[in-house]
């Protein structure tokens, strides 16, 4: 030790004594509550090498979450008829199956294509959260951690505030997720994300590097309750946060929304605009609050009255002329200060029927989690699932927007929620469908976390859930947007006498699609046991089509492949006997038979179609019969010809 320096290294400290000098000097505590001794030199005055410095965020696993990133999957997703609801007519969509791989499977399909995304991930509070070990085989570690057992039989563990690496792992499970969620963004698109006061600082940092800093929205304050309930360091929360991220702001970007309840009132007043604009409400023409323009001050003339401003008015004399001559203007007269004012109409909707948009600000004060608990209850009669978030603070959500409230074109708006939980998210995308003429349509991820755990004995601990028989958390949210189609179609049938001739109302639906390793079994390329063990992955790679998988399931594994999202209009043909899918009327021709013929080959090309896919294990090492189909599609002025 040199005389006047305490040599860190050779000291094994008593942990009383390192709670004291956590306390002393905060800056030095580790992520697990231990000293960084570096960090302590510092603060004690020595001089330490820091190495290269730069600005950003960085936490052990980051590394880590690159490869998983990067890492190709090799599952695919498994359409479920007997659990939808309309499967063929309908774009919505509910995906069982862990959302990292989901994700991974939907860049292609879907880059640039979601509107919005929200998310209300774990909290990170503590053992409440499954998380991966495991990203070099994560199709396995998502099969083993749904059982809630790794492939030994050991248990995962759960995120306890006692570990080292609580925030850490935490982070570990958010970084991939939200970088490949800002892939599917539009240049329009928003993403909001749900998260408590333990983890918002740490998610504010992550969302600069996934979304970068200059396209930070706002971080809204949520009340969600208006008092009563645990304290935290002597103070009770009433509020969680809700981050929101652009994926690009240009210079002329505008965030707007649907009109509030309350604000809506306000439009109470009816002229002969009515039956096109709907109500009016009005608004003061003086101002004071602008930069003085001269131009913007002169006398309005009414009823044979000259009315001045006190400082200036909002419009122009043009503008206020034109106002005029359309009704647009209100005069009042002020009996007690002997005073005319002049007020401006602002309609409900515009000449194209679109409803007036407000501007949304960063507190929502409520609604209140009780009533997201009233909104699961009214579908179900049991408690089956944890404070679920409210439809109208989802809808608020939904409603804000770049553009407007939403989009009443022909394109379809997408709305993403990849940890959807009870479905509150489709319930509301279900409801804003229902009400208005909107082209909404949500894709929930859910993972199928069994309803009951188990206990360190070996048992386990069944929830009300699990009894009422909803075996996984994903089983509840199917049930739920089940439940609320059933429900707005029974409320629409007593209707049907109100509604106009020749319409009838929105039927809607869901398709279902489950996670699974892929159709095509994969080469390994590190088998062990000789020569048998060679033949059996060679054997693989001519016949390698799961036996148990129907010609649907490959259909949709080559759709995601092949850029086409998974609800892409499909129709079965036969071509000469030859079970075919035409994709996007001939977009693409897909054949998953196991053999094929030349009549089959002629028939598909006579629809003259853009890109055809067939099995490689079709043509049967025919290479005479695979060389004559290329030579007929490009004959048809097919621009693809592709073999799996």
């Amino acid at each position: 030790m040199q005389e006047g320096k305490l040599n860190l290294e050779s000291v094994d400290i008593a942990a009383e004594k390192q709670a004291e000098l956590l306390r002393l000097f905060p800056e030095t505590a580790t992520e697990g509550g231990k000293i960084d001794f570096d960090q302590l030199k510092r603060a004690l005055g020595e001089i330490v090498d820091p190495g290269k410095e730069r600005y950003g965020m960085s936490w052990p696993g980051k590394a880590e979450c690159f490869r998983a990133i990067q890492s190709p999957s090799i599952a695919t997703l498994l359409p479920v008829r007997e659990e939808s609801v309309r499967f063929d007519e309908t774009e919505n969509m509910i995906i069982e199956g862990d959302n990292l791989e989901v994700l991974k499977l939907l860049q292609k399909g879907y880059q640039g294509k979601v509107k919005m995304i929200y998310i209300d991930p774990p909290y990170n509070t503590g053992n409440d959260f499954i998380y991966p070990d495991n990203y070099s085989e994560s199709l396995q570690t998502y099969l083993e951690y749904t059982g809630q057992v790794d492939a030994g039989g050991r248990r995962f563990s759960n995120n306890l505030e006692t570990d080292g690496r609580f925030h850490s792992k935490w982070l570990n499970m958010m970084y991939p997720r939200l970088y490949l969620a800002r892939n599917l963004l539009r240049d329009d698109g928003l993403i909001f994300v749900s998260v408590g006061d333990n983890e918002v600082a740490s998610l504010r940092a992550l969302m600069n590097t996934c979304f970068g800093e200059d396209n930070f929205v706002a971080q809204f304050v949520w009340q969600k309750k208006t008092g009563g309930g645990a304290k935290s360091q002597g103070v009770i929360g009433l509020h969680e946060y809700i981050l929101s991220y652009a994926r690009t702001i240009t210079p002329d970007w505008d965030l707007v929304t649907g009109l509030s309840d309350k604000m809506r009132t306000m439009y109470n007043k009816r002229d002969e605009y009515f039956d096109t604009l709907g109500p009016y409400a009005t608004w003061p023409l003086d101002t004071t609050s602008m930069g003085e323009r001269k131009n913007l001050r002169f006398a309005i003339l009414h009823d044979g009255h000259e009315i001045w401003p006190e400082k200036q008015w909002l419009w122009s004399l043009e503008r206020v002329r034109e106002a005029q001559s359309r009704n647009g203007l209100v005069f009042r007269f002020d009996e007690t200060k002997k005073k005319w004012s002049v007020r401006f109409k602002g309609y409900l909707r515009d000449e194209n029927g679109t409803e007036r948009s407000g501007k949304p600000t960063s507190l929502f004060i409520g609604p209140y989690t009780q009533q997201g608990t009233a909104d699961f209850q009214a579908e179900f009669d049991r408690d089956l699932f944890p404070f679920p978030k409210p439809v109208q603070l989802i809808t608020s959500l939904v409603q804000m927007n770049v553009e407007g409230a939403f989009t009443k074109s022909q394109d379809r708006d997408i709305v993403l929620d990849f940890f959807a939980g009870s479905g509150t998210t489709g319930e509301s995308i279900l409801k804003l469908r229902n009400g208005e003429n909107c082209n909404l349509q949500f894709i929930l991820v859910q993972l199928p976390e069994p309803t009951r755990t188990q206990k360190d004995d070996g048992t386990f601990e069944e929830s009300e859930a699990w009894k009422a028989g909803y075996k996984t958390i994903a089983d509840i949210t199917k049930e739920r947007v089940r439940r609320v189609i059933q429900r707005q179609e029974k409320e629409a049938e007593g209707k049907l006498d109100l509604q106009t001739e020749g319409q009838s109302p929105r039927k809607e639906g869901f398709r279902v699609f489950k996670l699974a390793p892929s159709n095509f079994k994969v080469w390994d390329a590190h088998t062990d046991g000789g020569v048998e063990a060679l033949e059996h992955q060679l054997e693989l790679a001519v016949h390698n089509v799961r036996q148990d998988r129907t010609s649907e399931d490959l259909l949709y594994e080559i759709l995601l492949k092949s850029e086409f999202p998974l609800t892409a209009p499909v129709t079965r043909f036969d071509a000469a006997g030859i079970e075919a899918f035409s994709v996007q009327q001939d977009d693409m021709i897909v054949c998953v038979a196991q053999e094929v013929t030349e009549a089959a080959i002629t028939a598909i090309a006579a629809r003259k179609p853009l890109q055809v896919v067939f099995l490689d294990e079709a043509f049967s090492g025919n290479d005479q019969l695979k060389k004559n189909a290329r030579l007929n599609f490009e004959a048809a002025g097919v621009t693809r010809f592709q073999t799996i």
